[in-house]
């Protein structure tokens, strides 16, 4: 969608509904396109495998099988 300066400026709140929604609106003087408003997307940070190692621990019987009588709470 291509706009002049002076619908933007009228039509601001609408245009930004219109780029939430996914749409990009260009905005233009004199025909030729100035700028492009598009939805912000915040930087993703870099993962950092193994950073968060140490805030929790995995029991070592993990795996193991459940005790019978929470087995037969689960299979009620």
């Amino acid at each position: 969608m291509q706009v002049n300066i002076h619908e933007a400026k009228i039509h601001l709140s609408r245009l930004l509904n219109r780029v939430m929604s996914g749409d990009e609106v260009i905005i233009s003087k004199a025909g030729k396109p100035l700028a492009k408003l598009v939805p912000f997307e915040r930087p993703r940070k870099k993962r950092i495998p193994g950073r968060d190692r140490a805030l929790g621990k995995i029991a070592r019987d993990f795996n193991a099988p459940l005790p019978d009588e929470l087995l037969e709470t689960f299979e009620r």
